[in-house]
């Protein structure tokens, strides 16, 4: 997780950007962190996604065999 502190940053970052615009400086600091967000979520997500199982209505495990795959390997 993104600590706090960074993520205030991307906000008043945000805010500045609506009301006053921001300096050269401040747009590759604003990128920079909004990369790192994203990076931060996308493997958080990942993670989450992994634990899934797809049941279909019939009980059945239809859960893609890609993410079976995936979920295997990283108990190896």
């Amino acid at each position: 997780m993104l600590p706090k502190l960074k993520i205030d940053r991307i906000n008043e970052l945000s805010k500045k950007a609506k009301a006053s615009g921001l300096s050269e400086e401040e747009k590759v600091e604003q990128k920079s962190l909004r990369e790192e967000y994203l990076q931060v979520f996308r493997s958080s997500m990942k993670n989450t996604l992994k634990g899934v199982t797809v049941v279909d209505p019939n009980g059945n495990d239809v859960t893609p065999q890609k993410l079976k795959n995936e979920r295997n390997q990283n108990l190896h």
